[in-house]
């Protein structure tokens, strides 16, 4: 496991989020025994949902960079942004819901219901199977815009993923990747959708030879042309890695090269998927980012904020570390400028790989980050 990236742990279809998979394929959902009482506590505030839970992918990135340096905080107040005032979308089929509804009786289970599994997530798209995906985002678009909602999709098959780490996996090859995202994008529909494009696609980029490196850029600056194309109304953010990744300027101009300063490919960038990082550190980061990249003004940020709300450990640890608790709830309106949404784009309660085989639903971690 690279102790560097955003690690999106995967097996067969990946880590981390929910994921939209053909039917059949991907409903191995390991249901882990309960194993013991809550905690007696006092819970944390119940964040206001800003609209259904969503569901997100087999594959998730949990990471861990050293950072080189902590960007510095915003100091100034500035003005929000124009952004969308509809609500994020709910996918009715997630491994916390398939939790929920199997354990009613569970003492944790109005907590991990209430403050989890009620919430918008992403939904992940992790398993390379050309034939079905087209039906598949649109079976997820369509139903978000059957009740006015937005969905989060998270496109994840780009060749050579996670170096090769246990999130391995993906297109066999780019010309492979170029038509099944061309497949994705026939999927989108006409609605407002928000794209997560391949998380740790550029942050993670370092394994790749300068040659293989730049394949992969345009191959992303490719499909962030093609899914703007397909759907005029939908929103492309490209991997910005996280606030103890890469420093911001080194990040930057390795987003310039895979096409997220331009319109026609982006709508800007998106940082700590499936990591710890306070919202704090990465609004500053992101806007530090943001003008390194230069580009059309109305580039924003997205930031993950499903397990941040403790901050990253101090030790760096990213697979399931303990301590953690559940951050801000998911919004299009975060009221700070060039910072377009907080998403939960990484499910809480589903296992980096170390409270459980990686991506499987774990109602003790689940609990543990809702309840601290």
């Amino acid at each position: 496991m690279v102790a560097a990236a955003s690690v999106v742990v995967a097996v067969g279809t990946a880590t981390g989020m929910m994921s939209a998979l053909d039917a059949g394929s991907g409903s191995e959902q390991a249901k882990p025994e309960v194993t013991g009482l809550p905690r007696v506590g006092q819970l944390p505030v119940l964040p206001t949902a800003s609209g259904r839970a969503t569901k997100s992918a087999s594959a998730t990135p949990s990471s861990s960079r050293p950072a080189s340096a902590s960007p510095a905080r915003t100091q100034q107040k500035q003005q929000p942004a124009a952004v969308s005032a509809a609500l994020l979308y709910r996918h009715s089929d997630s491994k916390v819901l398939d939790w929920v509804r199997a354990n009613p009786g569970d003492p944790r289970t109005p907590v991990i219901e209430s403050r989890i599994a009620d919430q918008p997530a992403a939904v992940w798209f992790a398993d390379y199977t050309p034939v079905t995906i087209t039906s598949r985002v649109h079976a997820v678009t369509s139903d978000a815009a059957a009740q006015g909602r937005v969905p989060v999709v998270v496109p994840y098959a780009i060749p050579g993923r996670d170096c090769g780490g246990a999130s391995q996996g993906g297109a066999p090859d780019l010309a492979a990747y170029d038509a099944w995202i061309d497949r994705f994008a026939a999927g989108l529909g006409s609605g407002e959708v928000v794209v997560v494009l391949e998380p740790d696609s550029i942050a993670q980029s370092d394994c790749l030879s300068d040659r293989a490196r730049a394949d992969r850029f345009a191959a992303l600056a490719r499909a962030g042309r093609v899914l703007k194309a397909a759907d005029s109304e939908a929103r492309v953010y490209y991997d910005a890695g996280h606030s103890g990744w890469n420093p911001a300027a080194q990040q930057a101009a390795l987003l310039k090269k895979a096409g997220a300063g331009t319109a026609a490919s982006s709508d800007g960038i998106f940082s700590n998927v499936s990591n710890f990082h306070t919202t704090s550190d990465e609004i500053g980061y992101d806007r530090q980012v943001l003008a390194a990249l230069g580009g059309p003004a109305g580039l924003g940020a997205v930031i993950d904020t499903s397990r941040n709300g403790n901050g990253a450990p101090a030790d760096g640890e990213w697979c399931d570390p303990a301590g953690r608790r559940i951050g801000r709830a998911p919004t299009l309106s975060t009221g700070e400028a060039r910072i377009d949404a907080y998403l939960w784009v990484k499910l809480p309660g589903e296992s980096d790989g170390c409270k459980g085989t990686p991506g499987t639903f774990s109602p003790s971690y689940a609990y543990d980050l809702a309840s601290s």
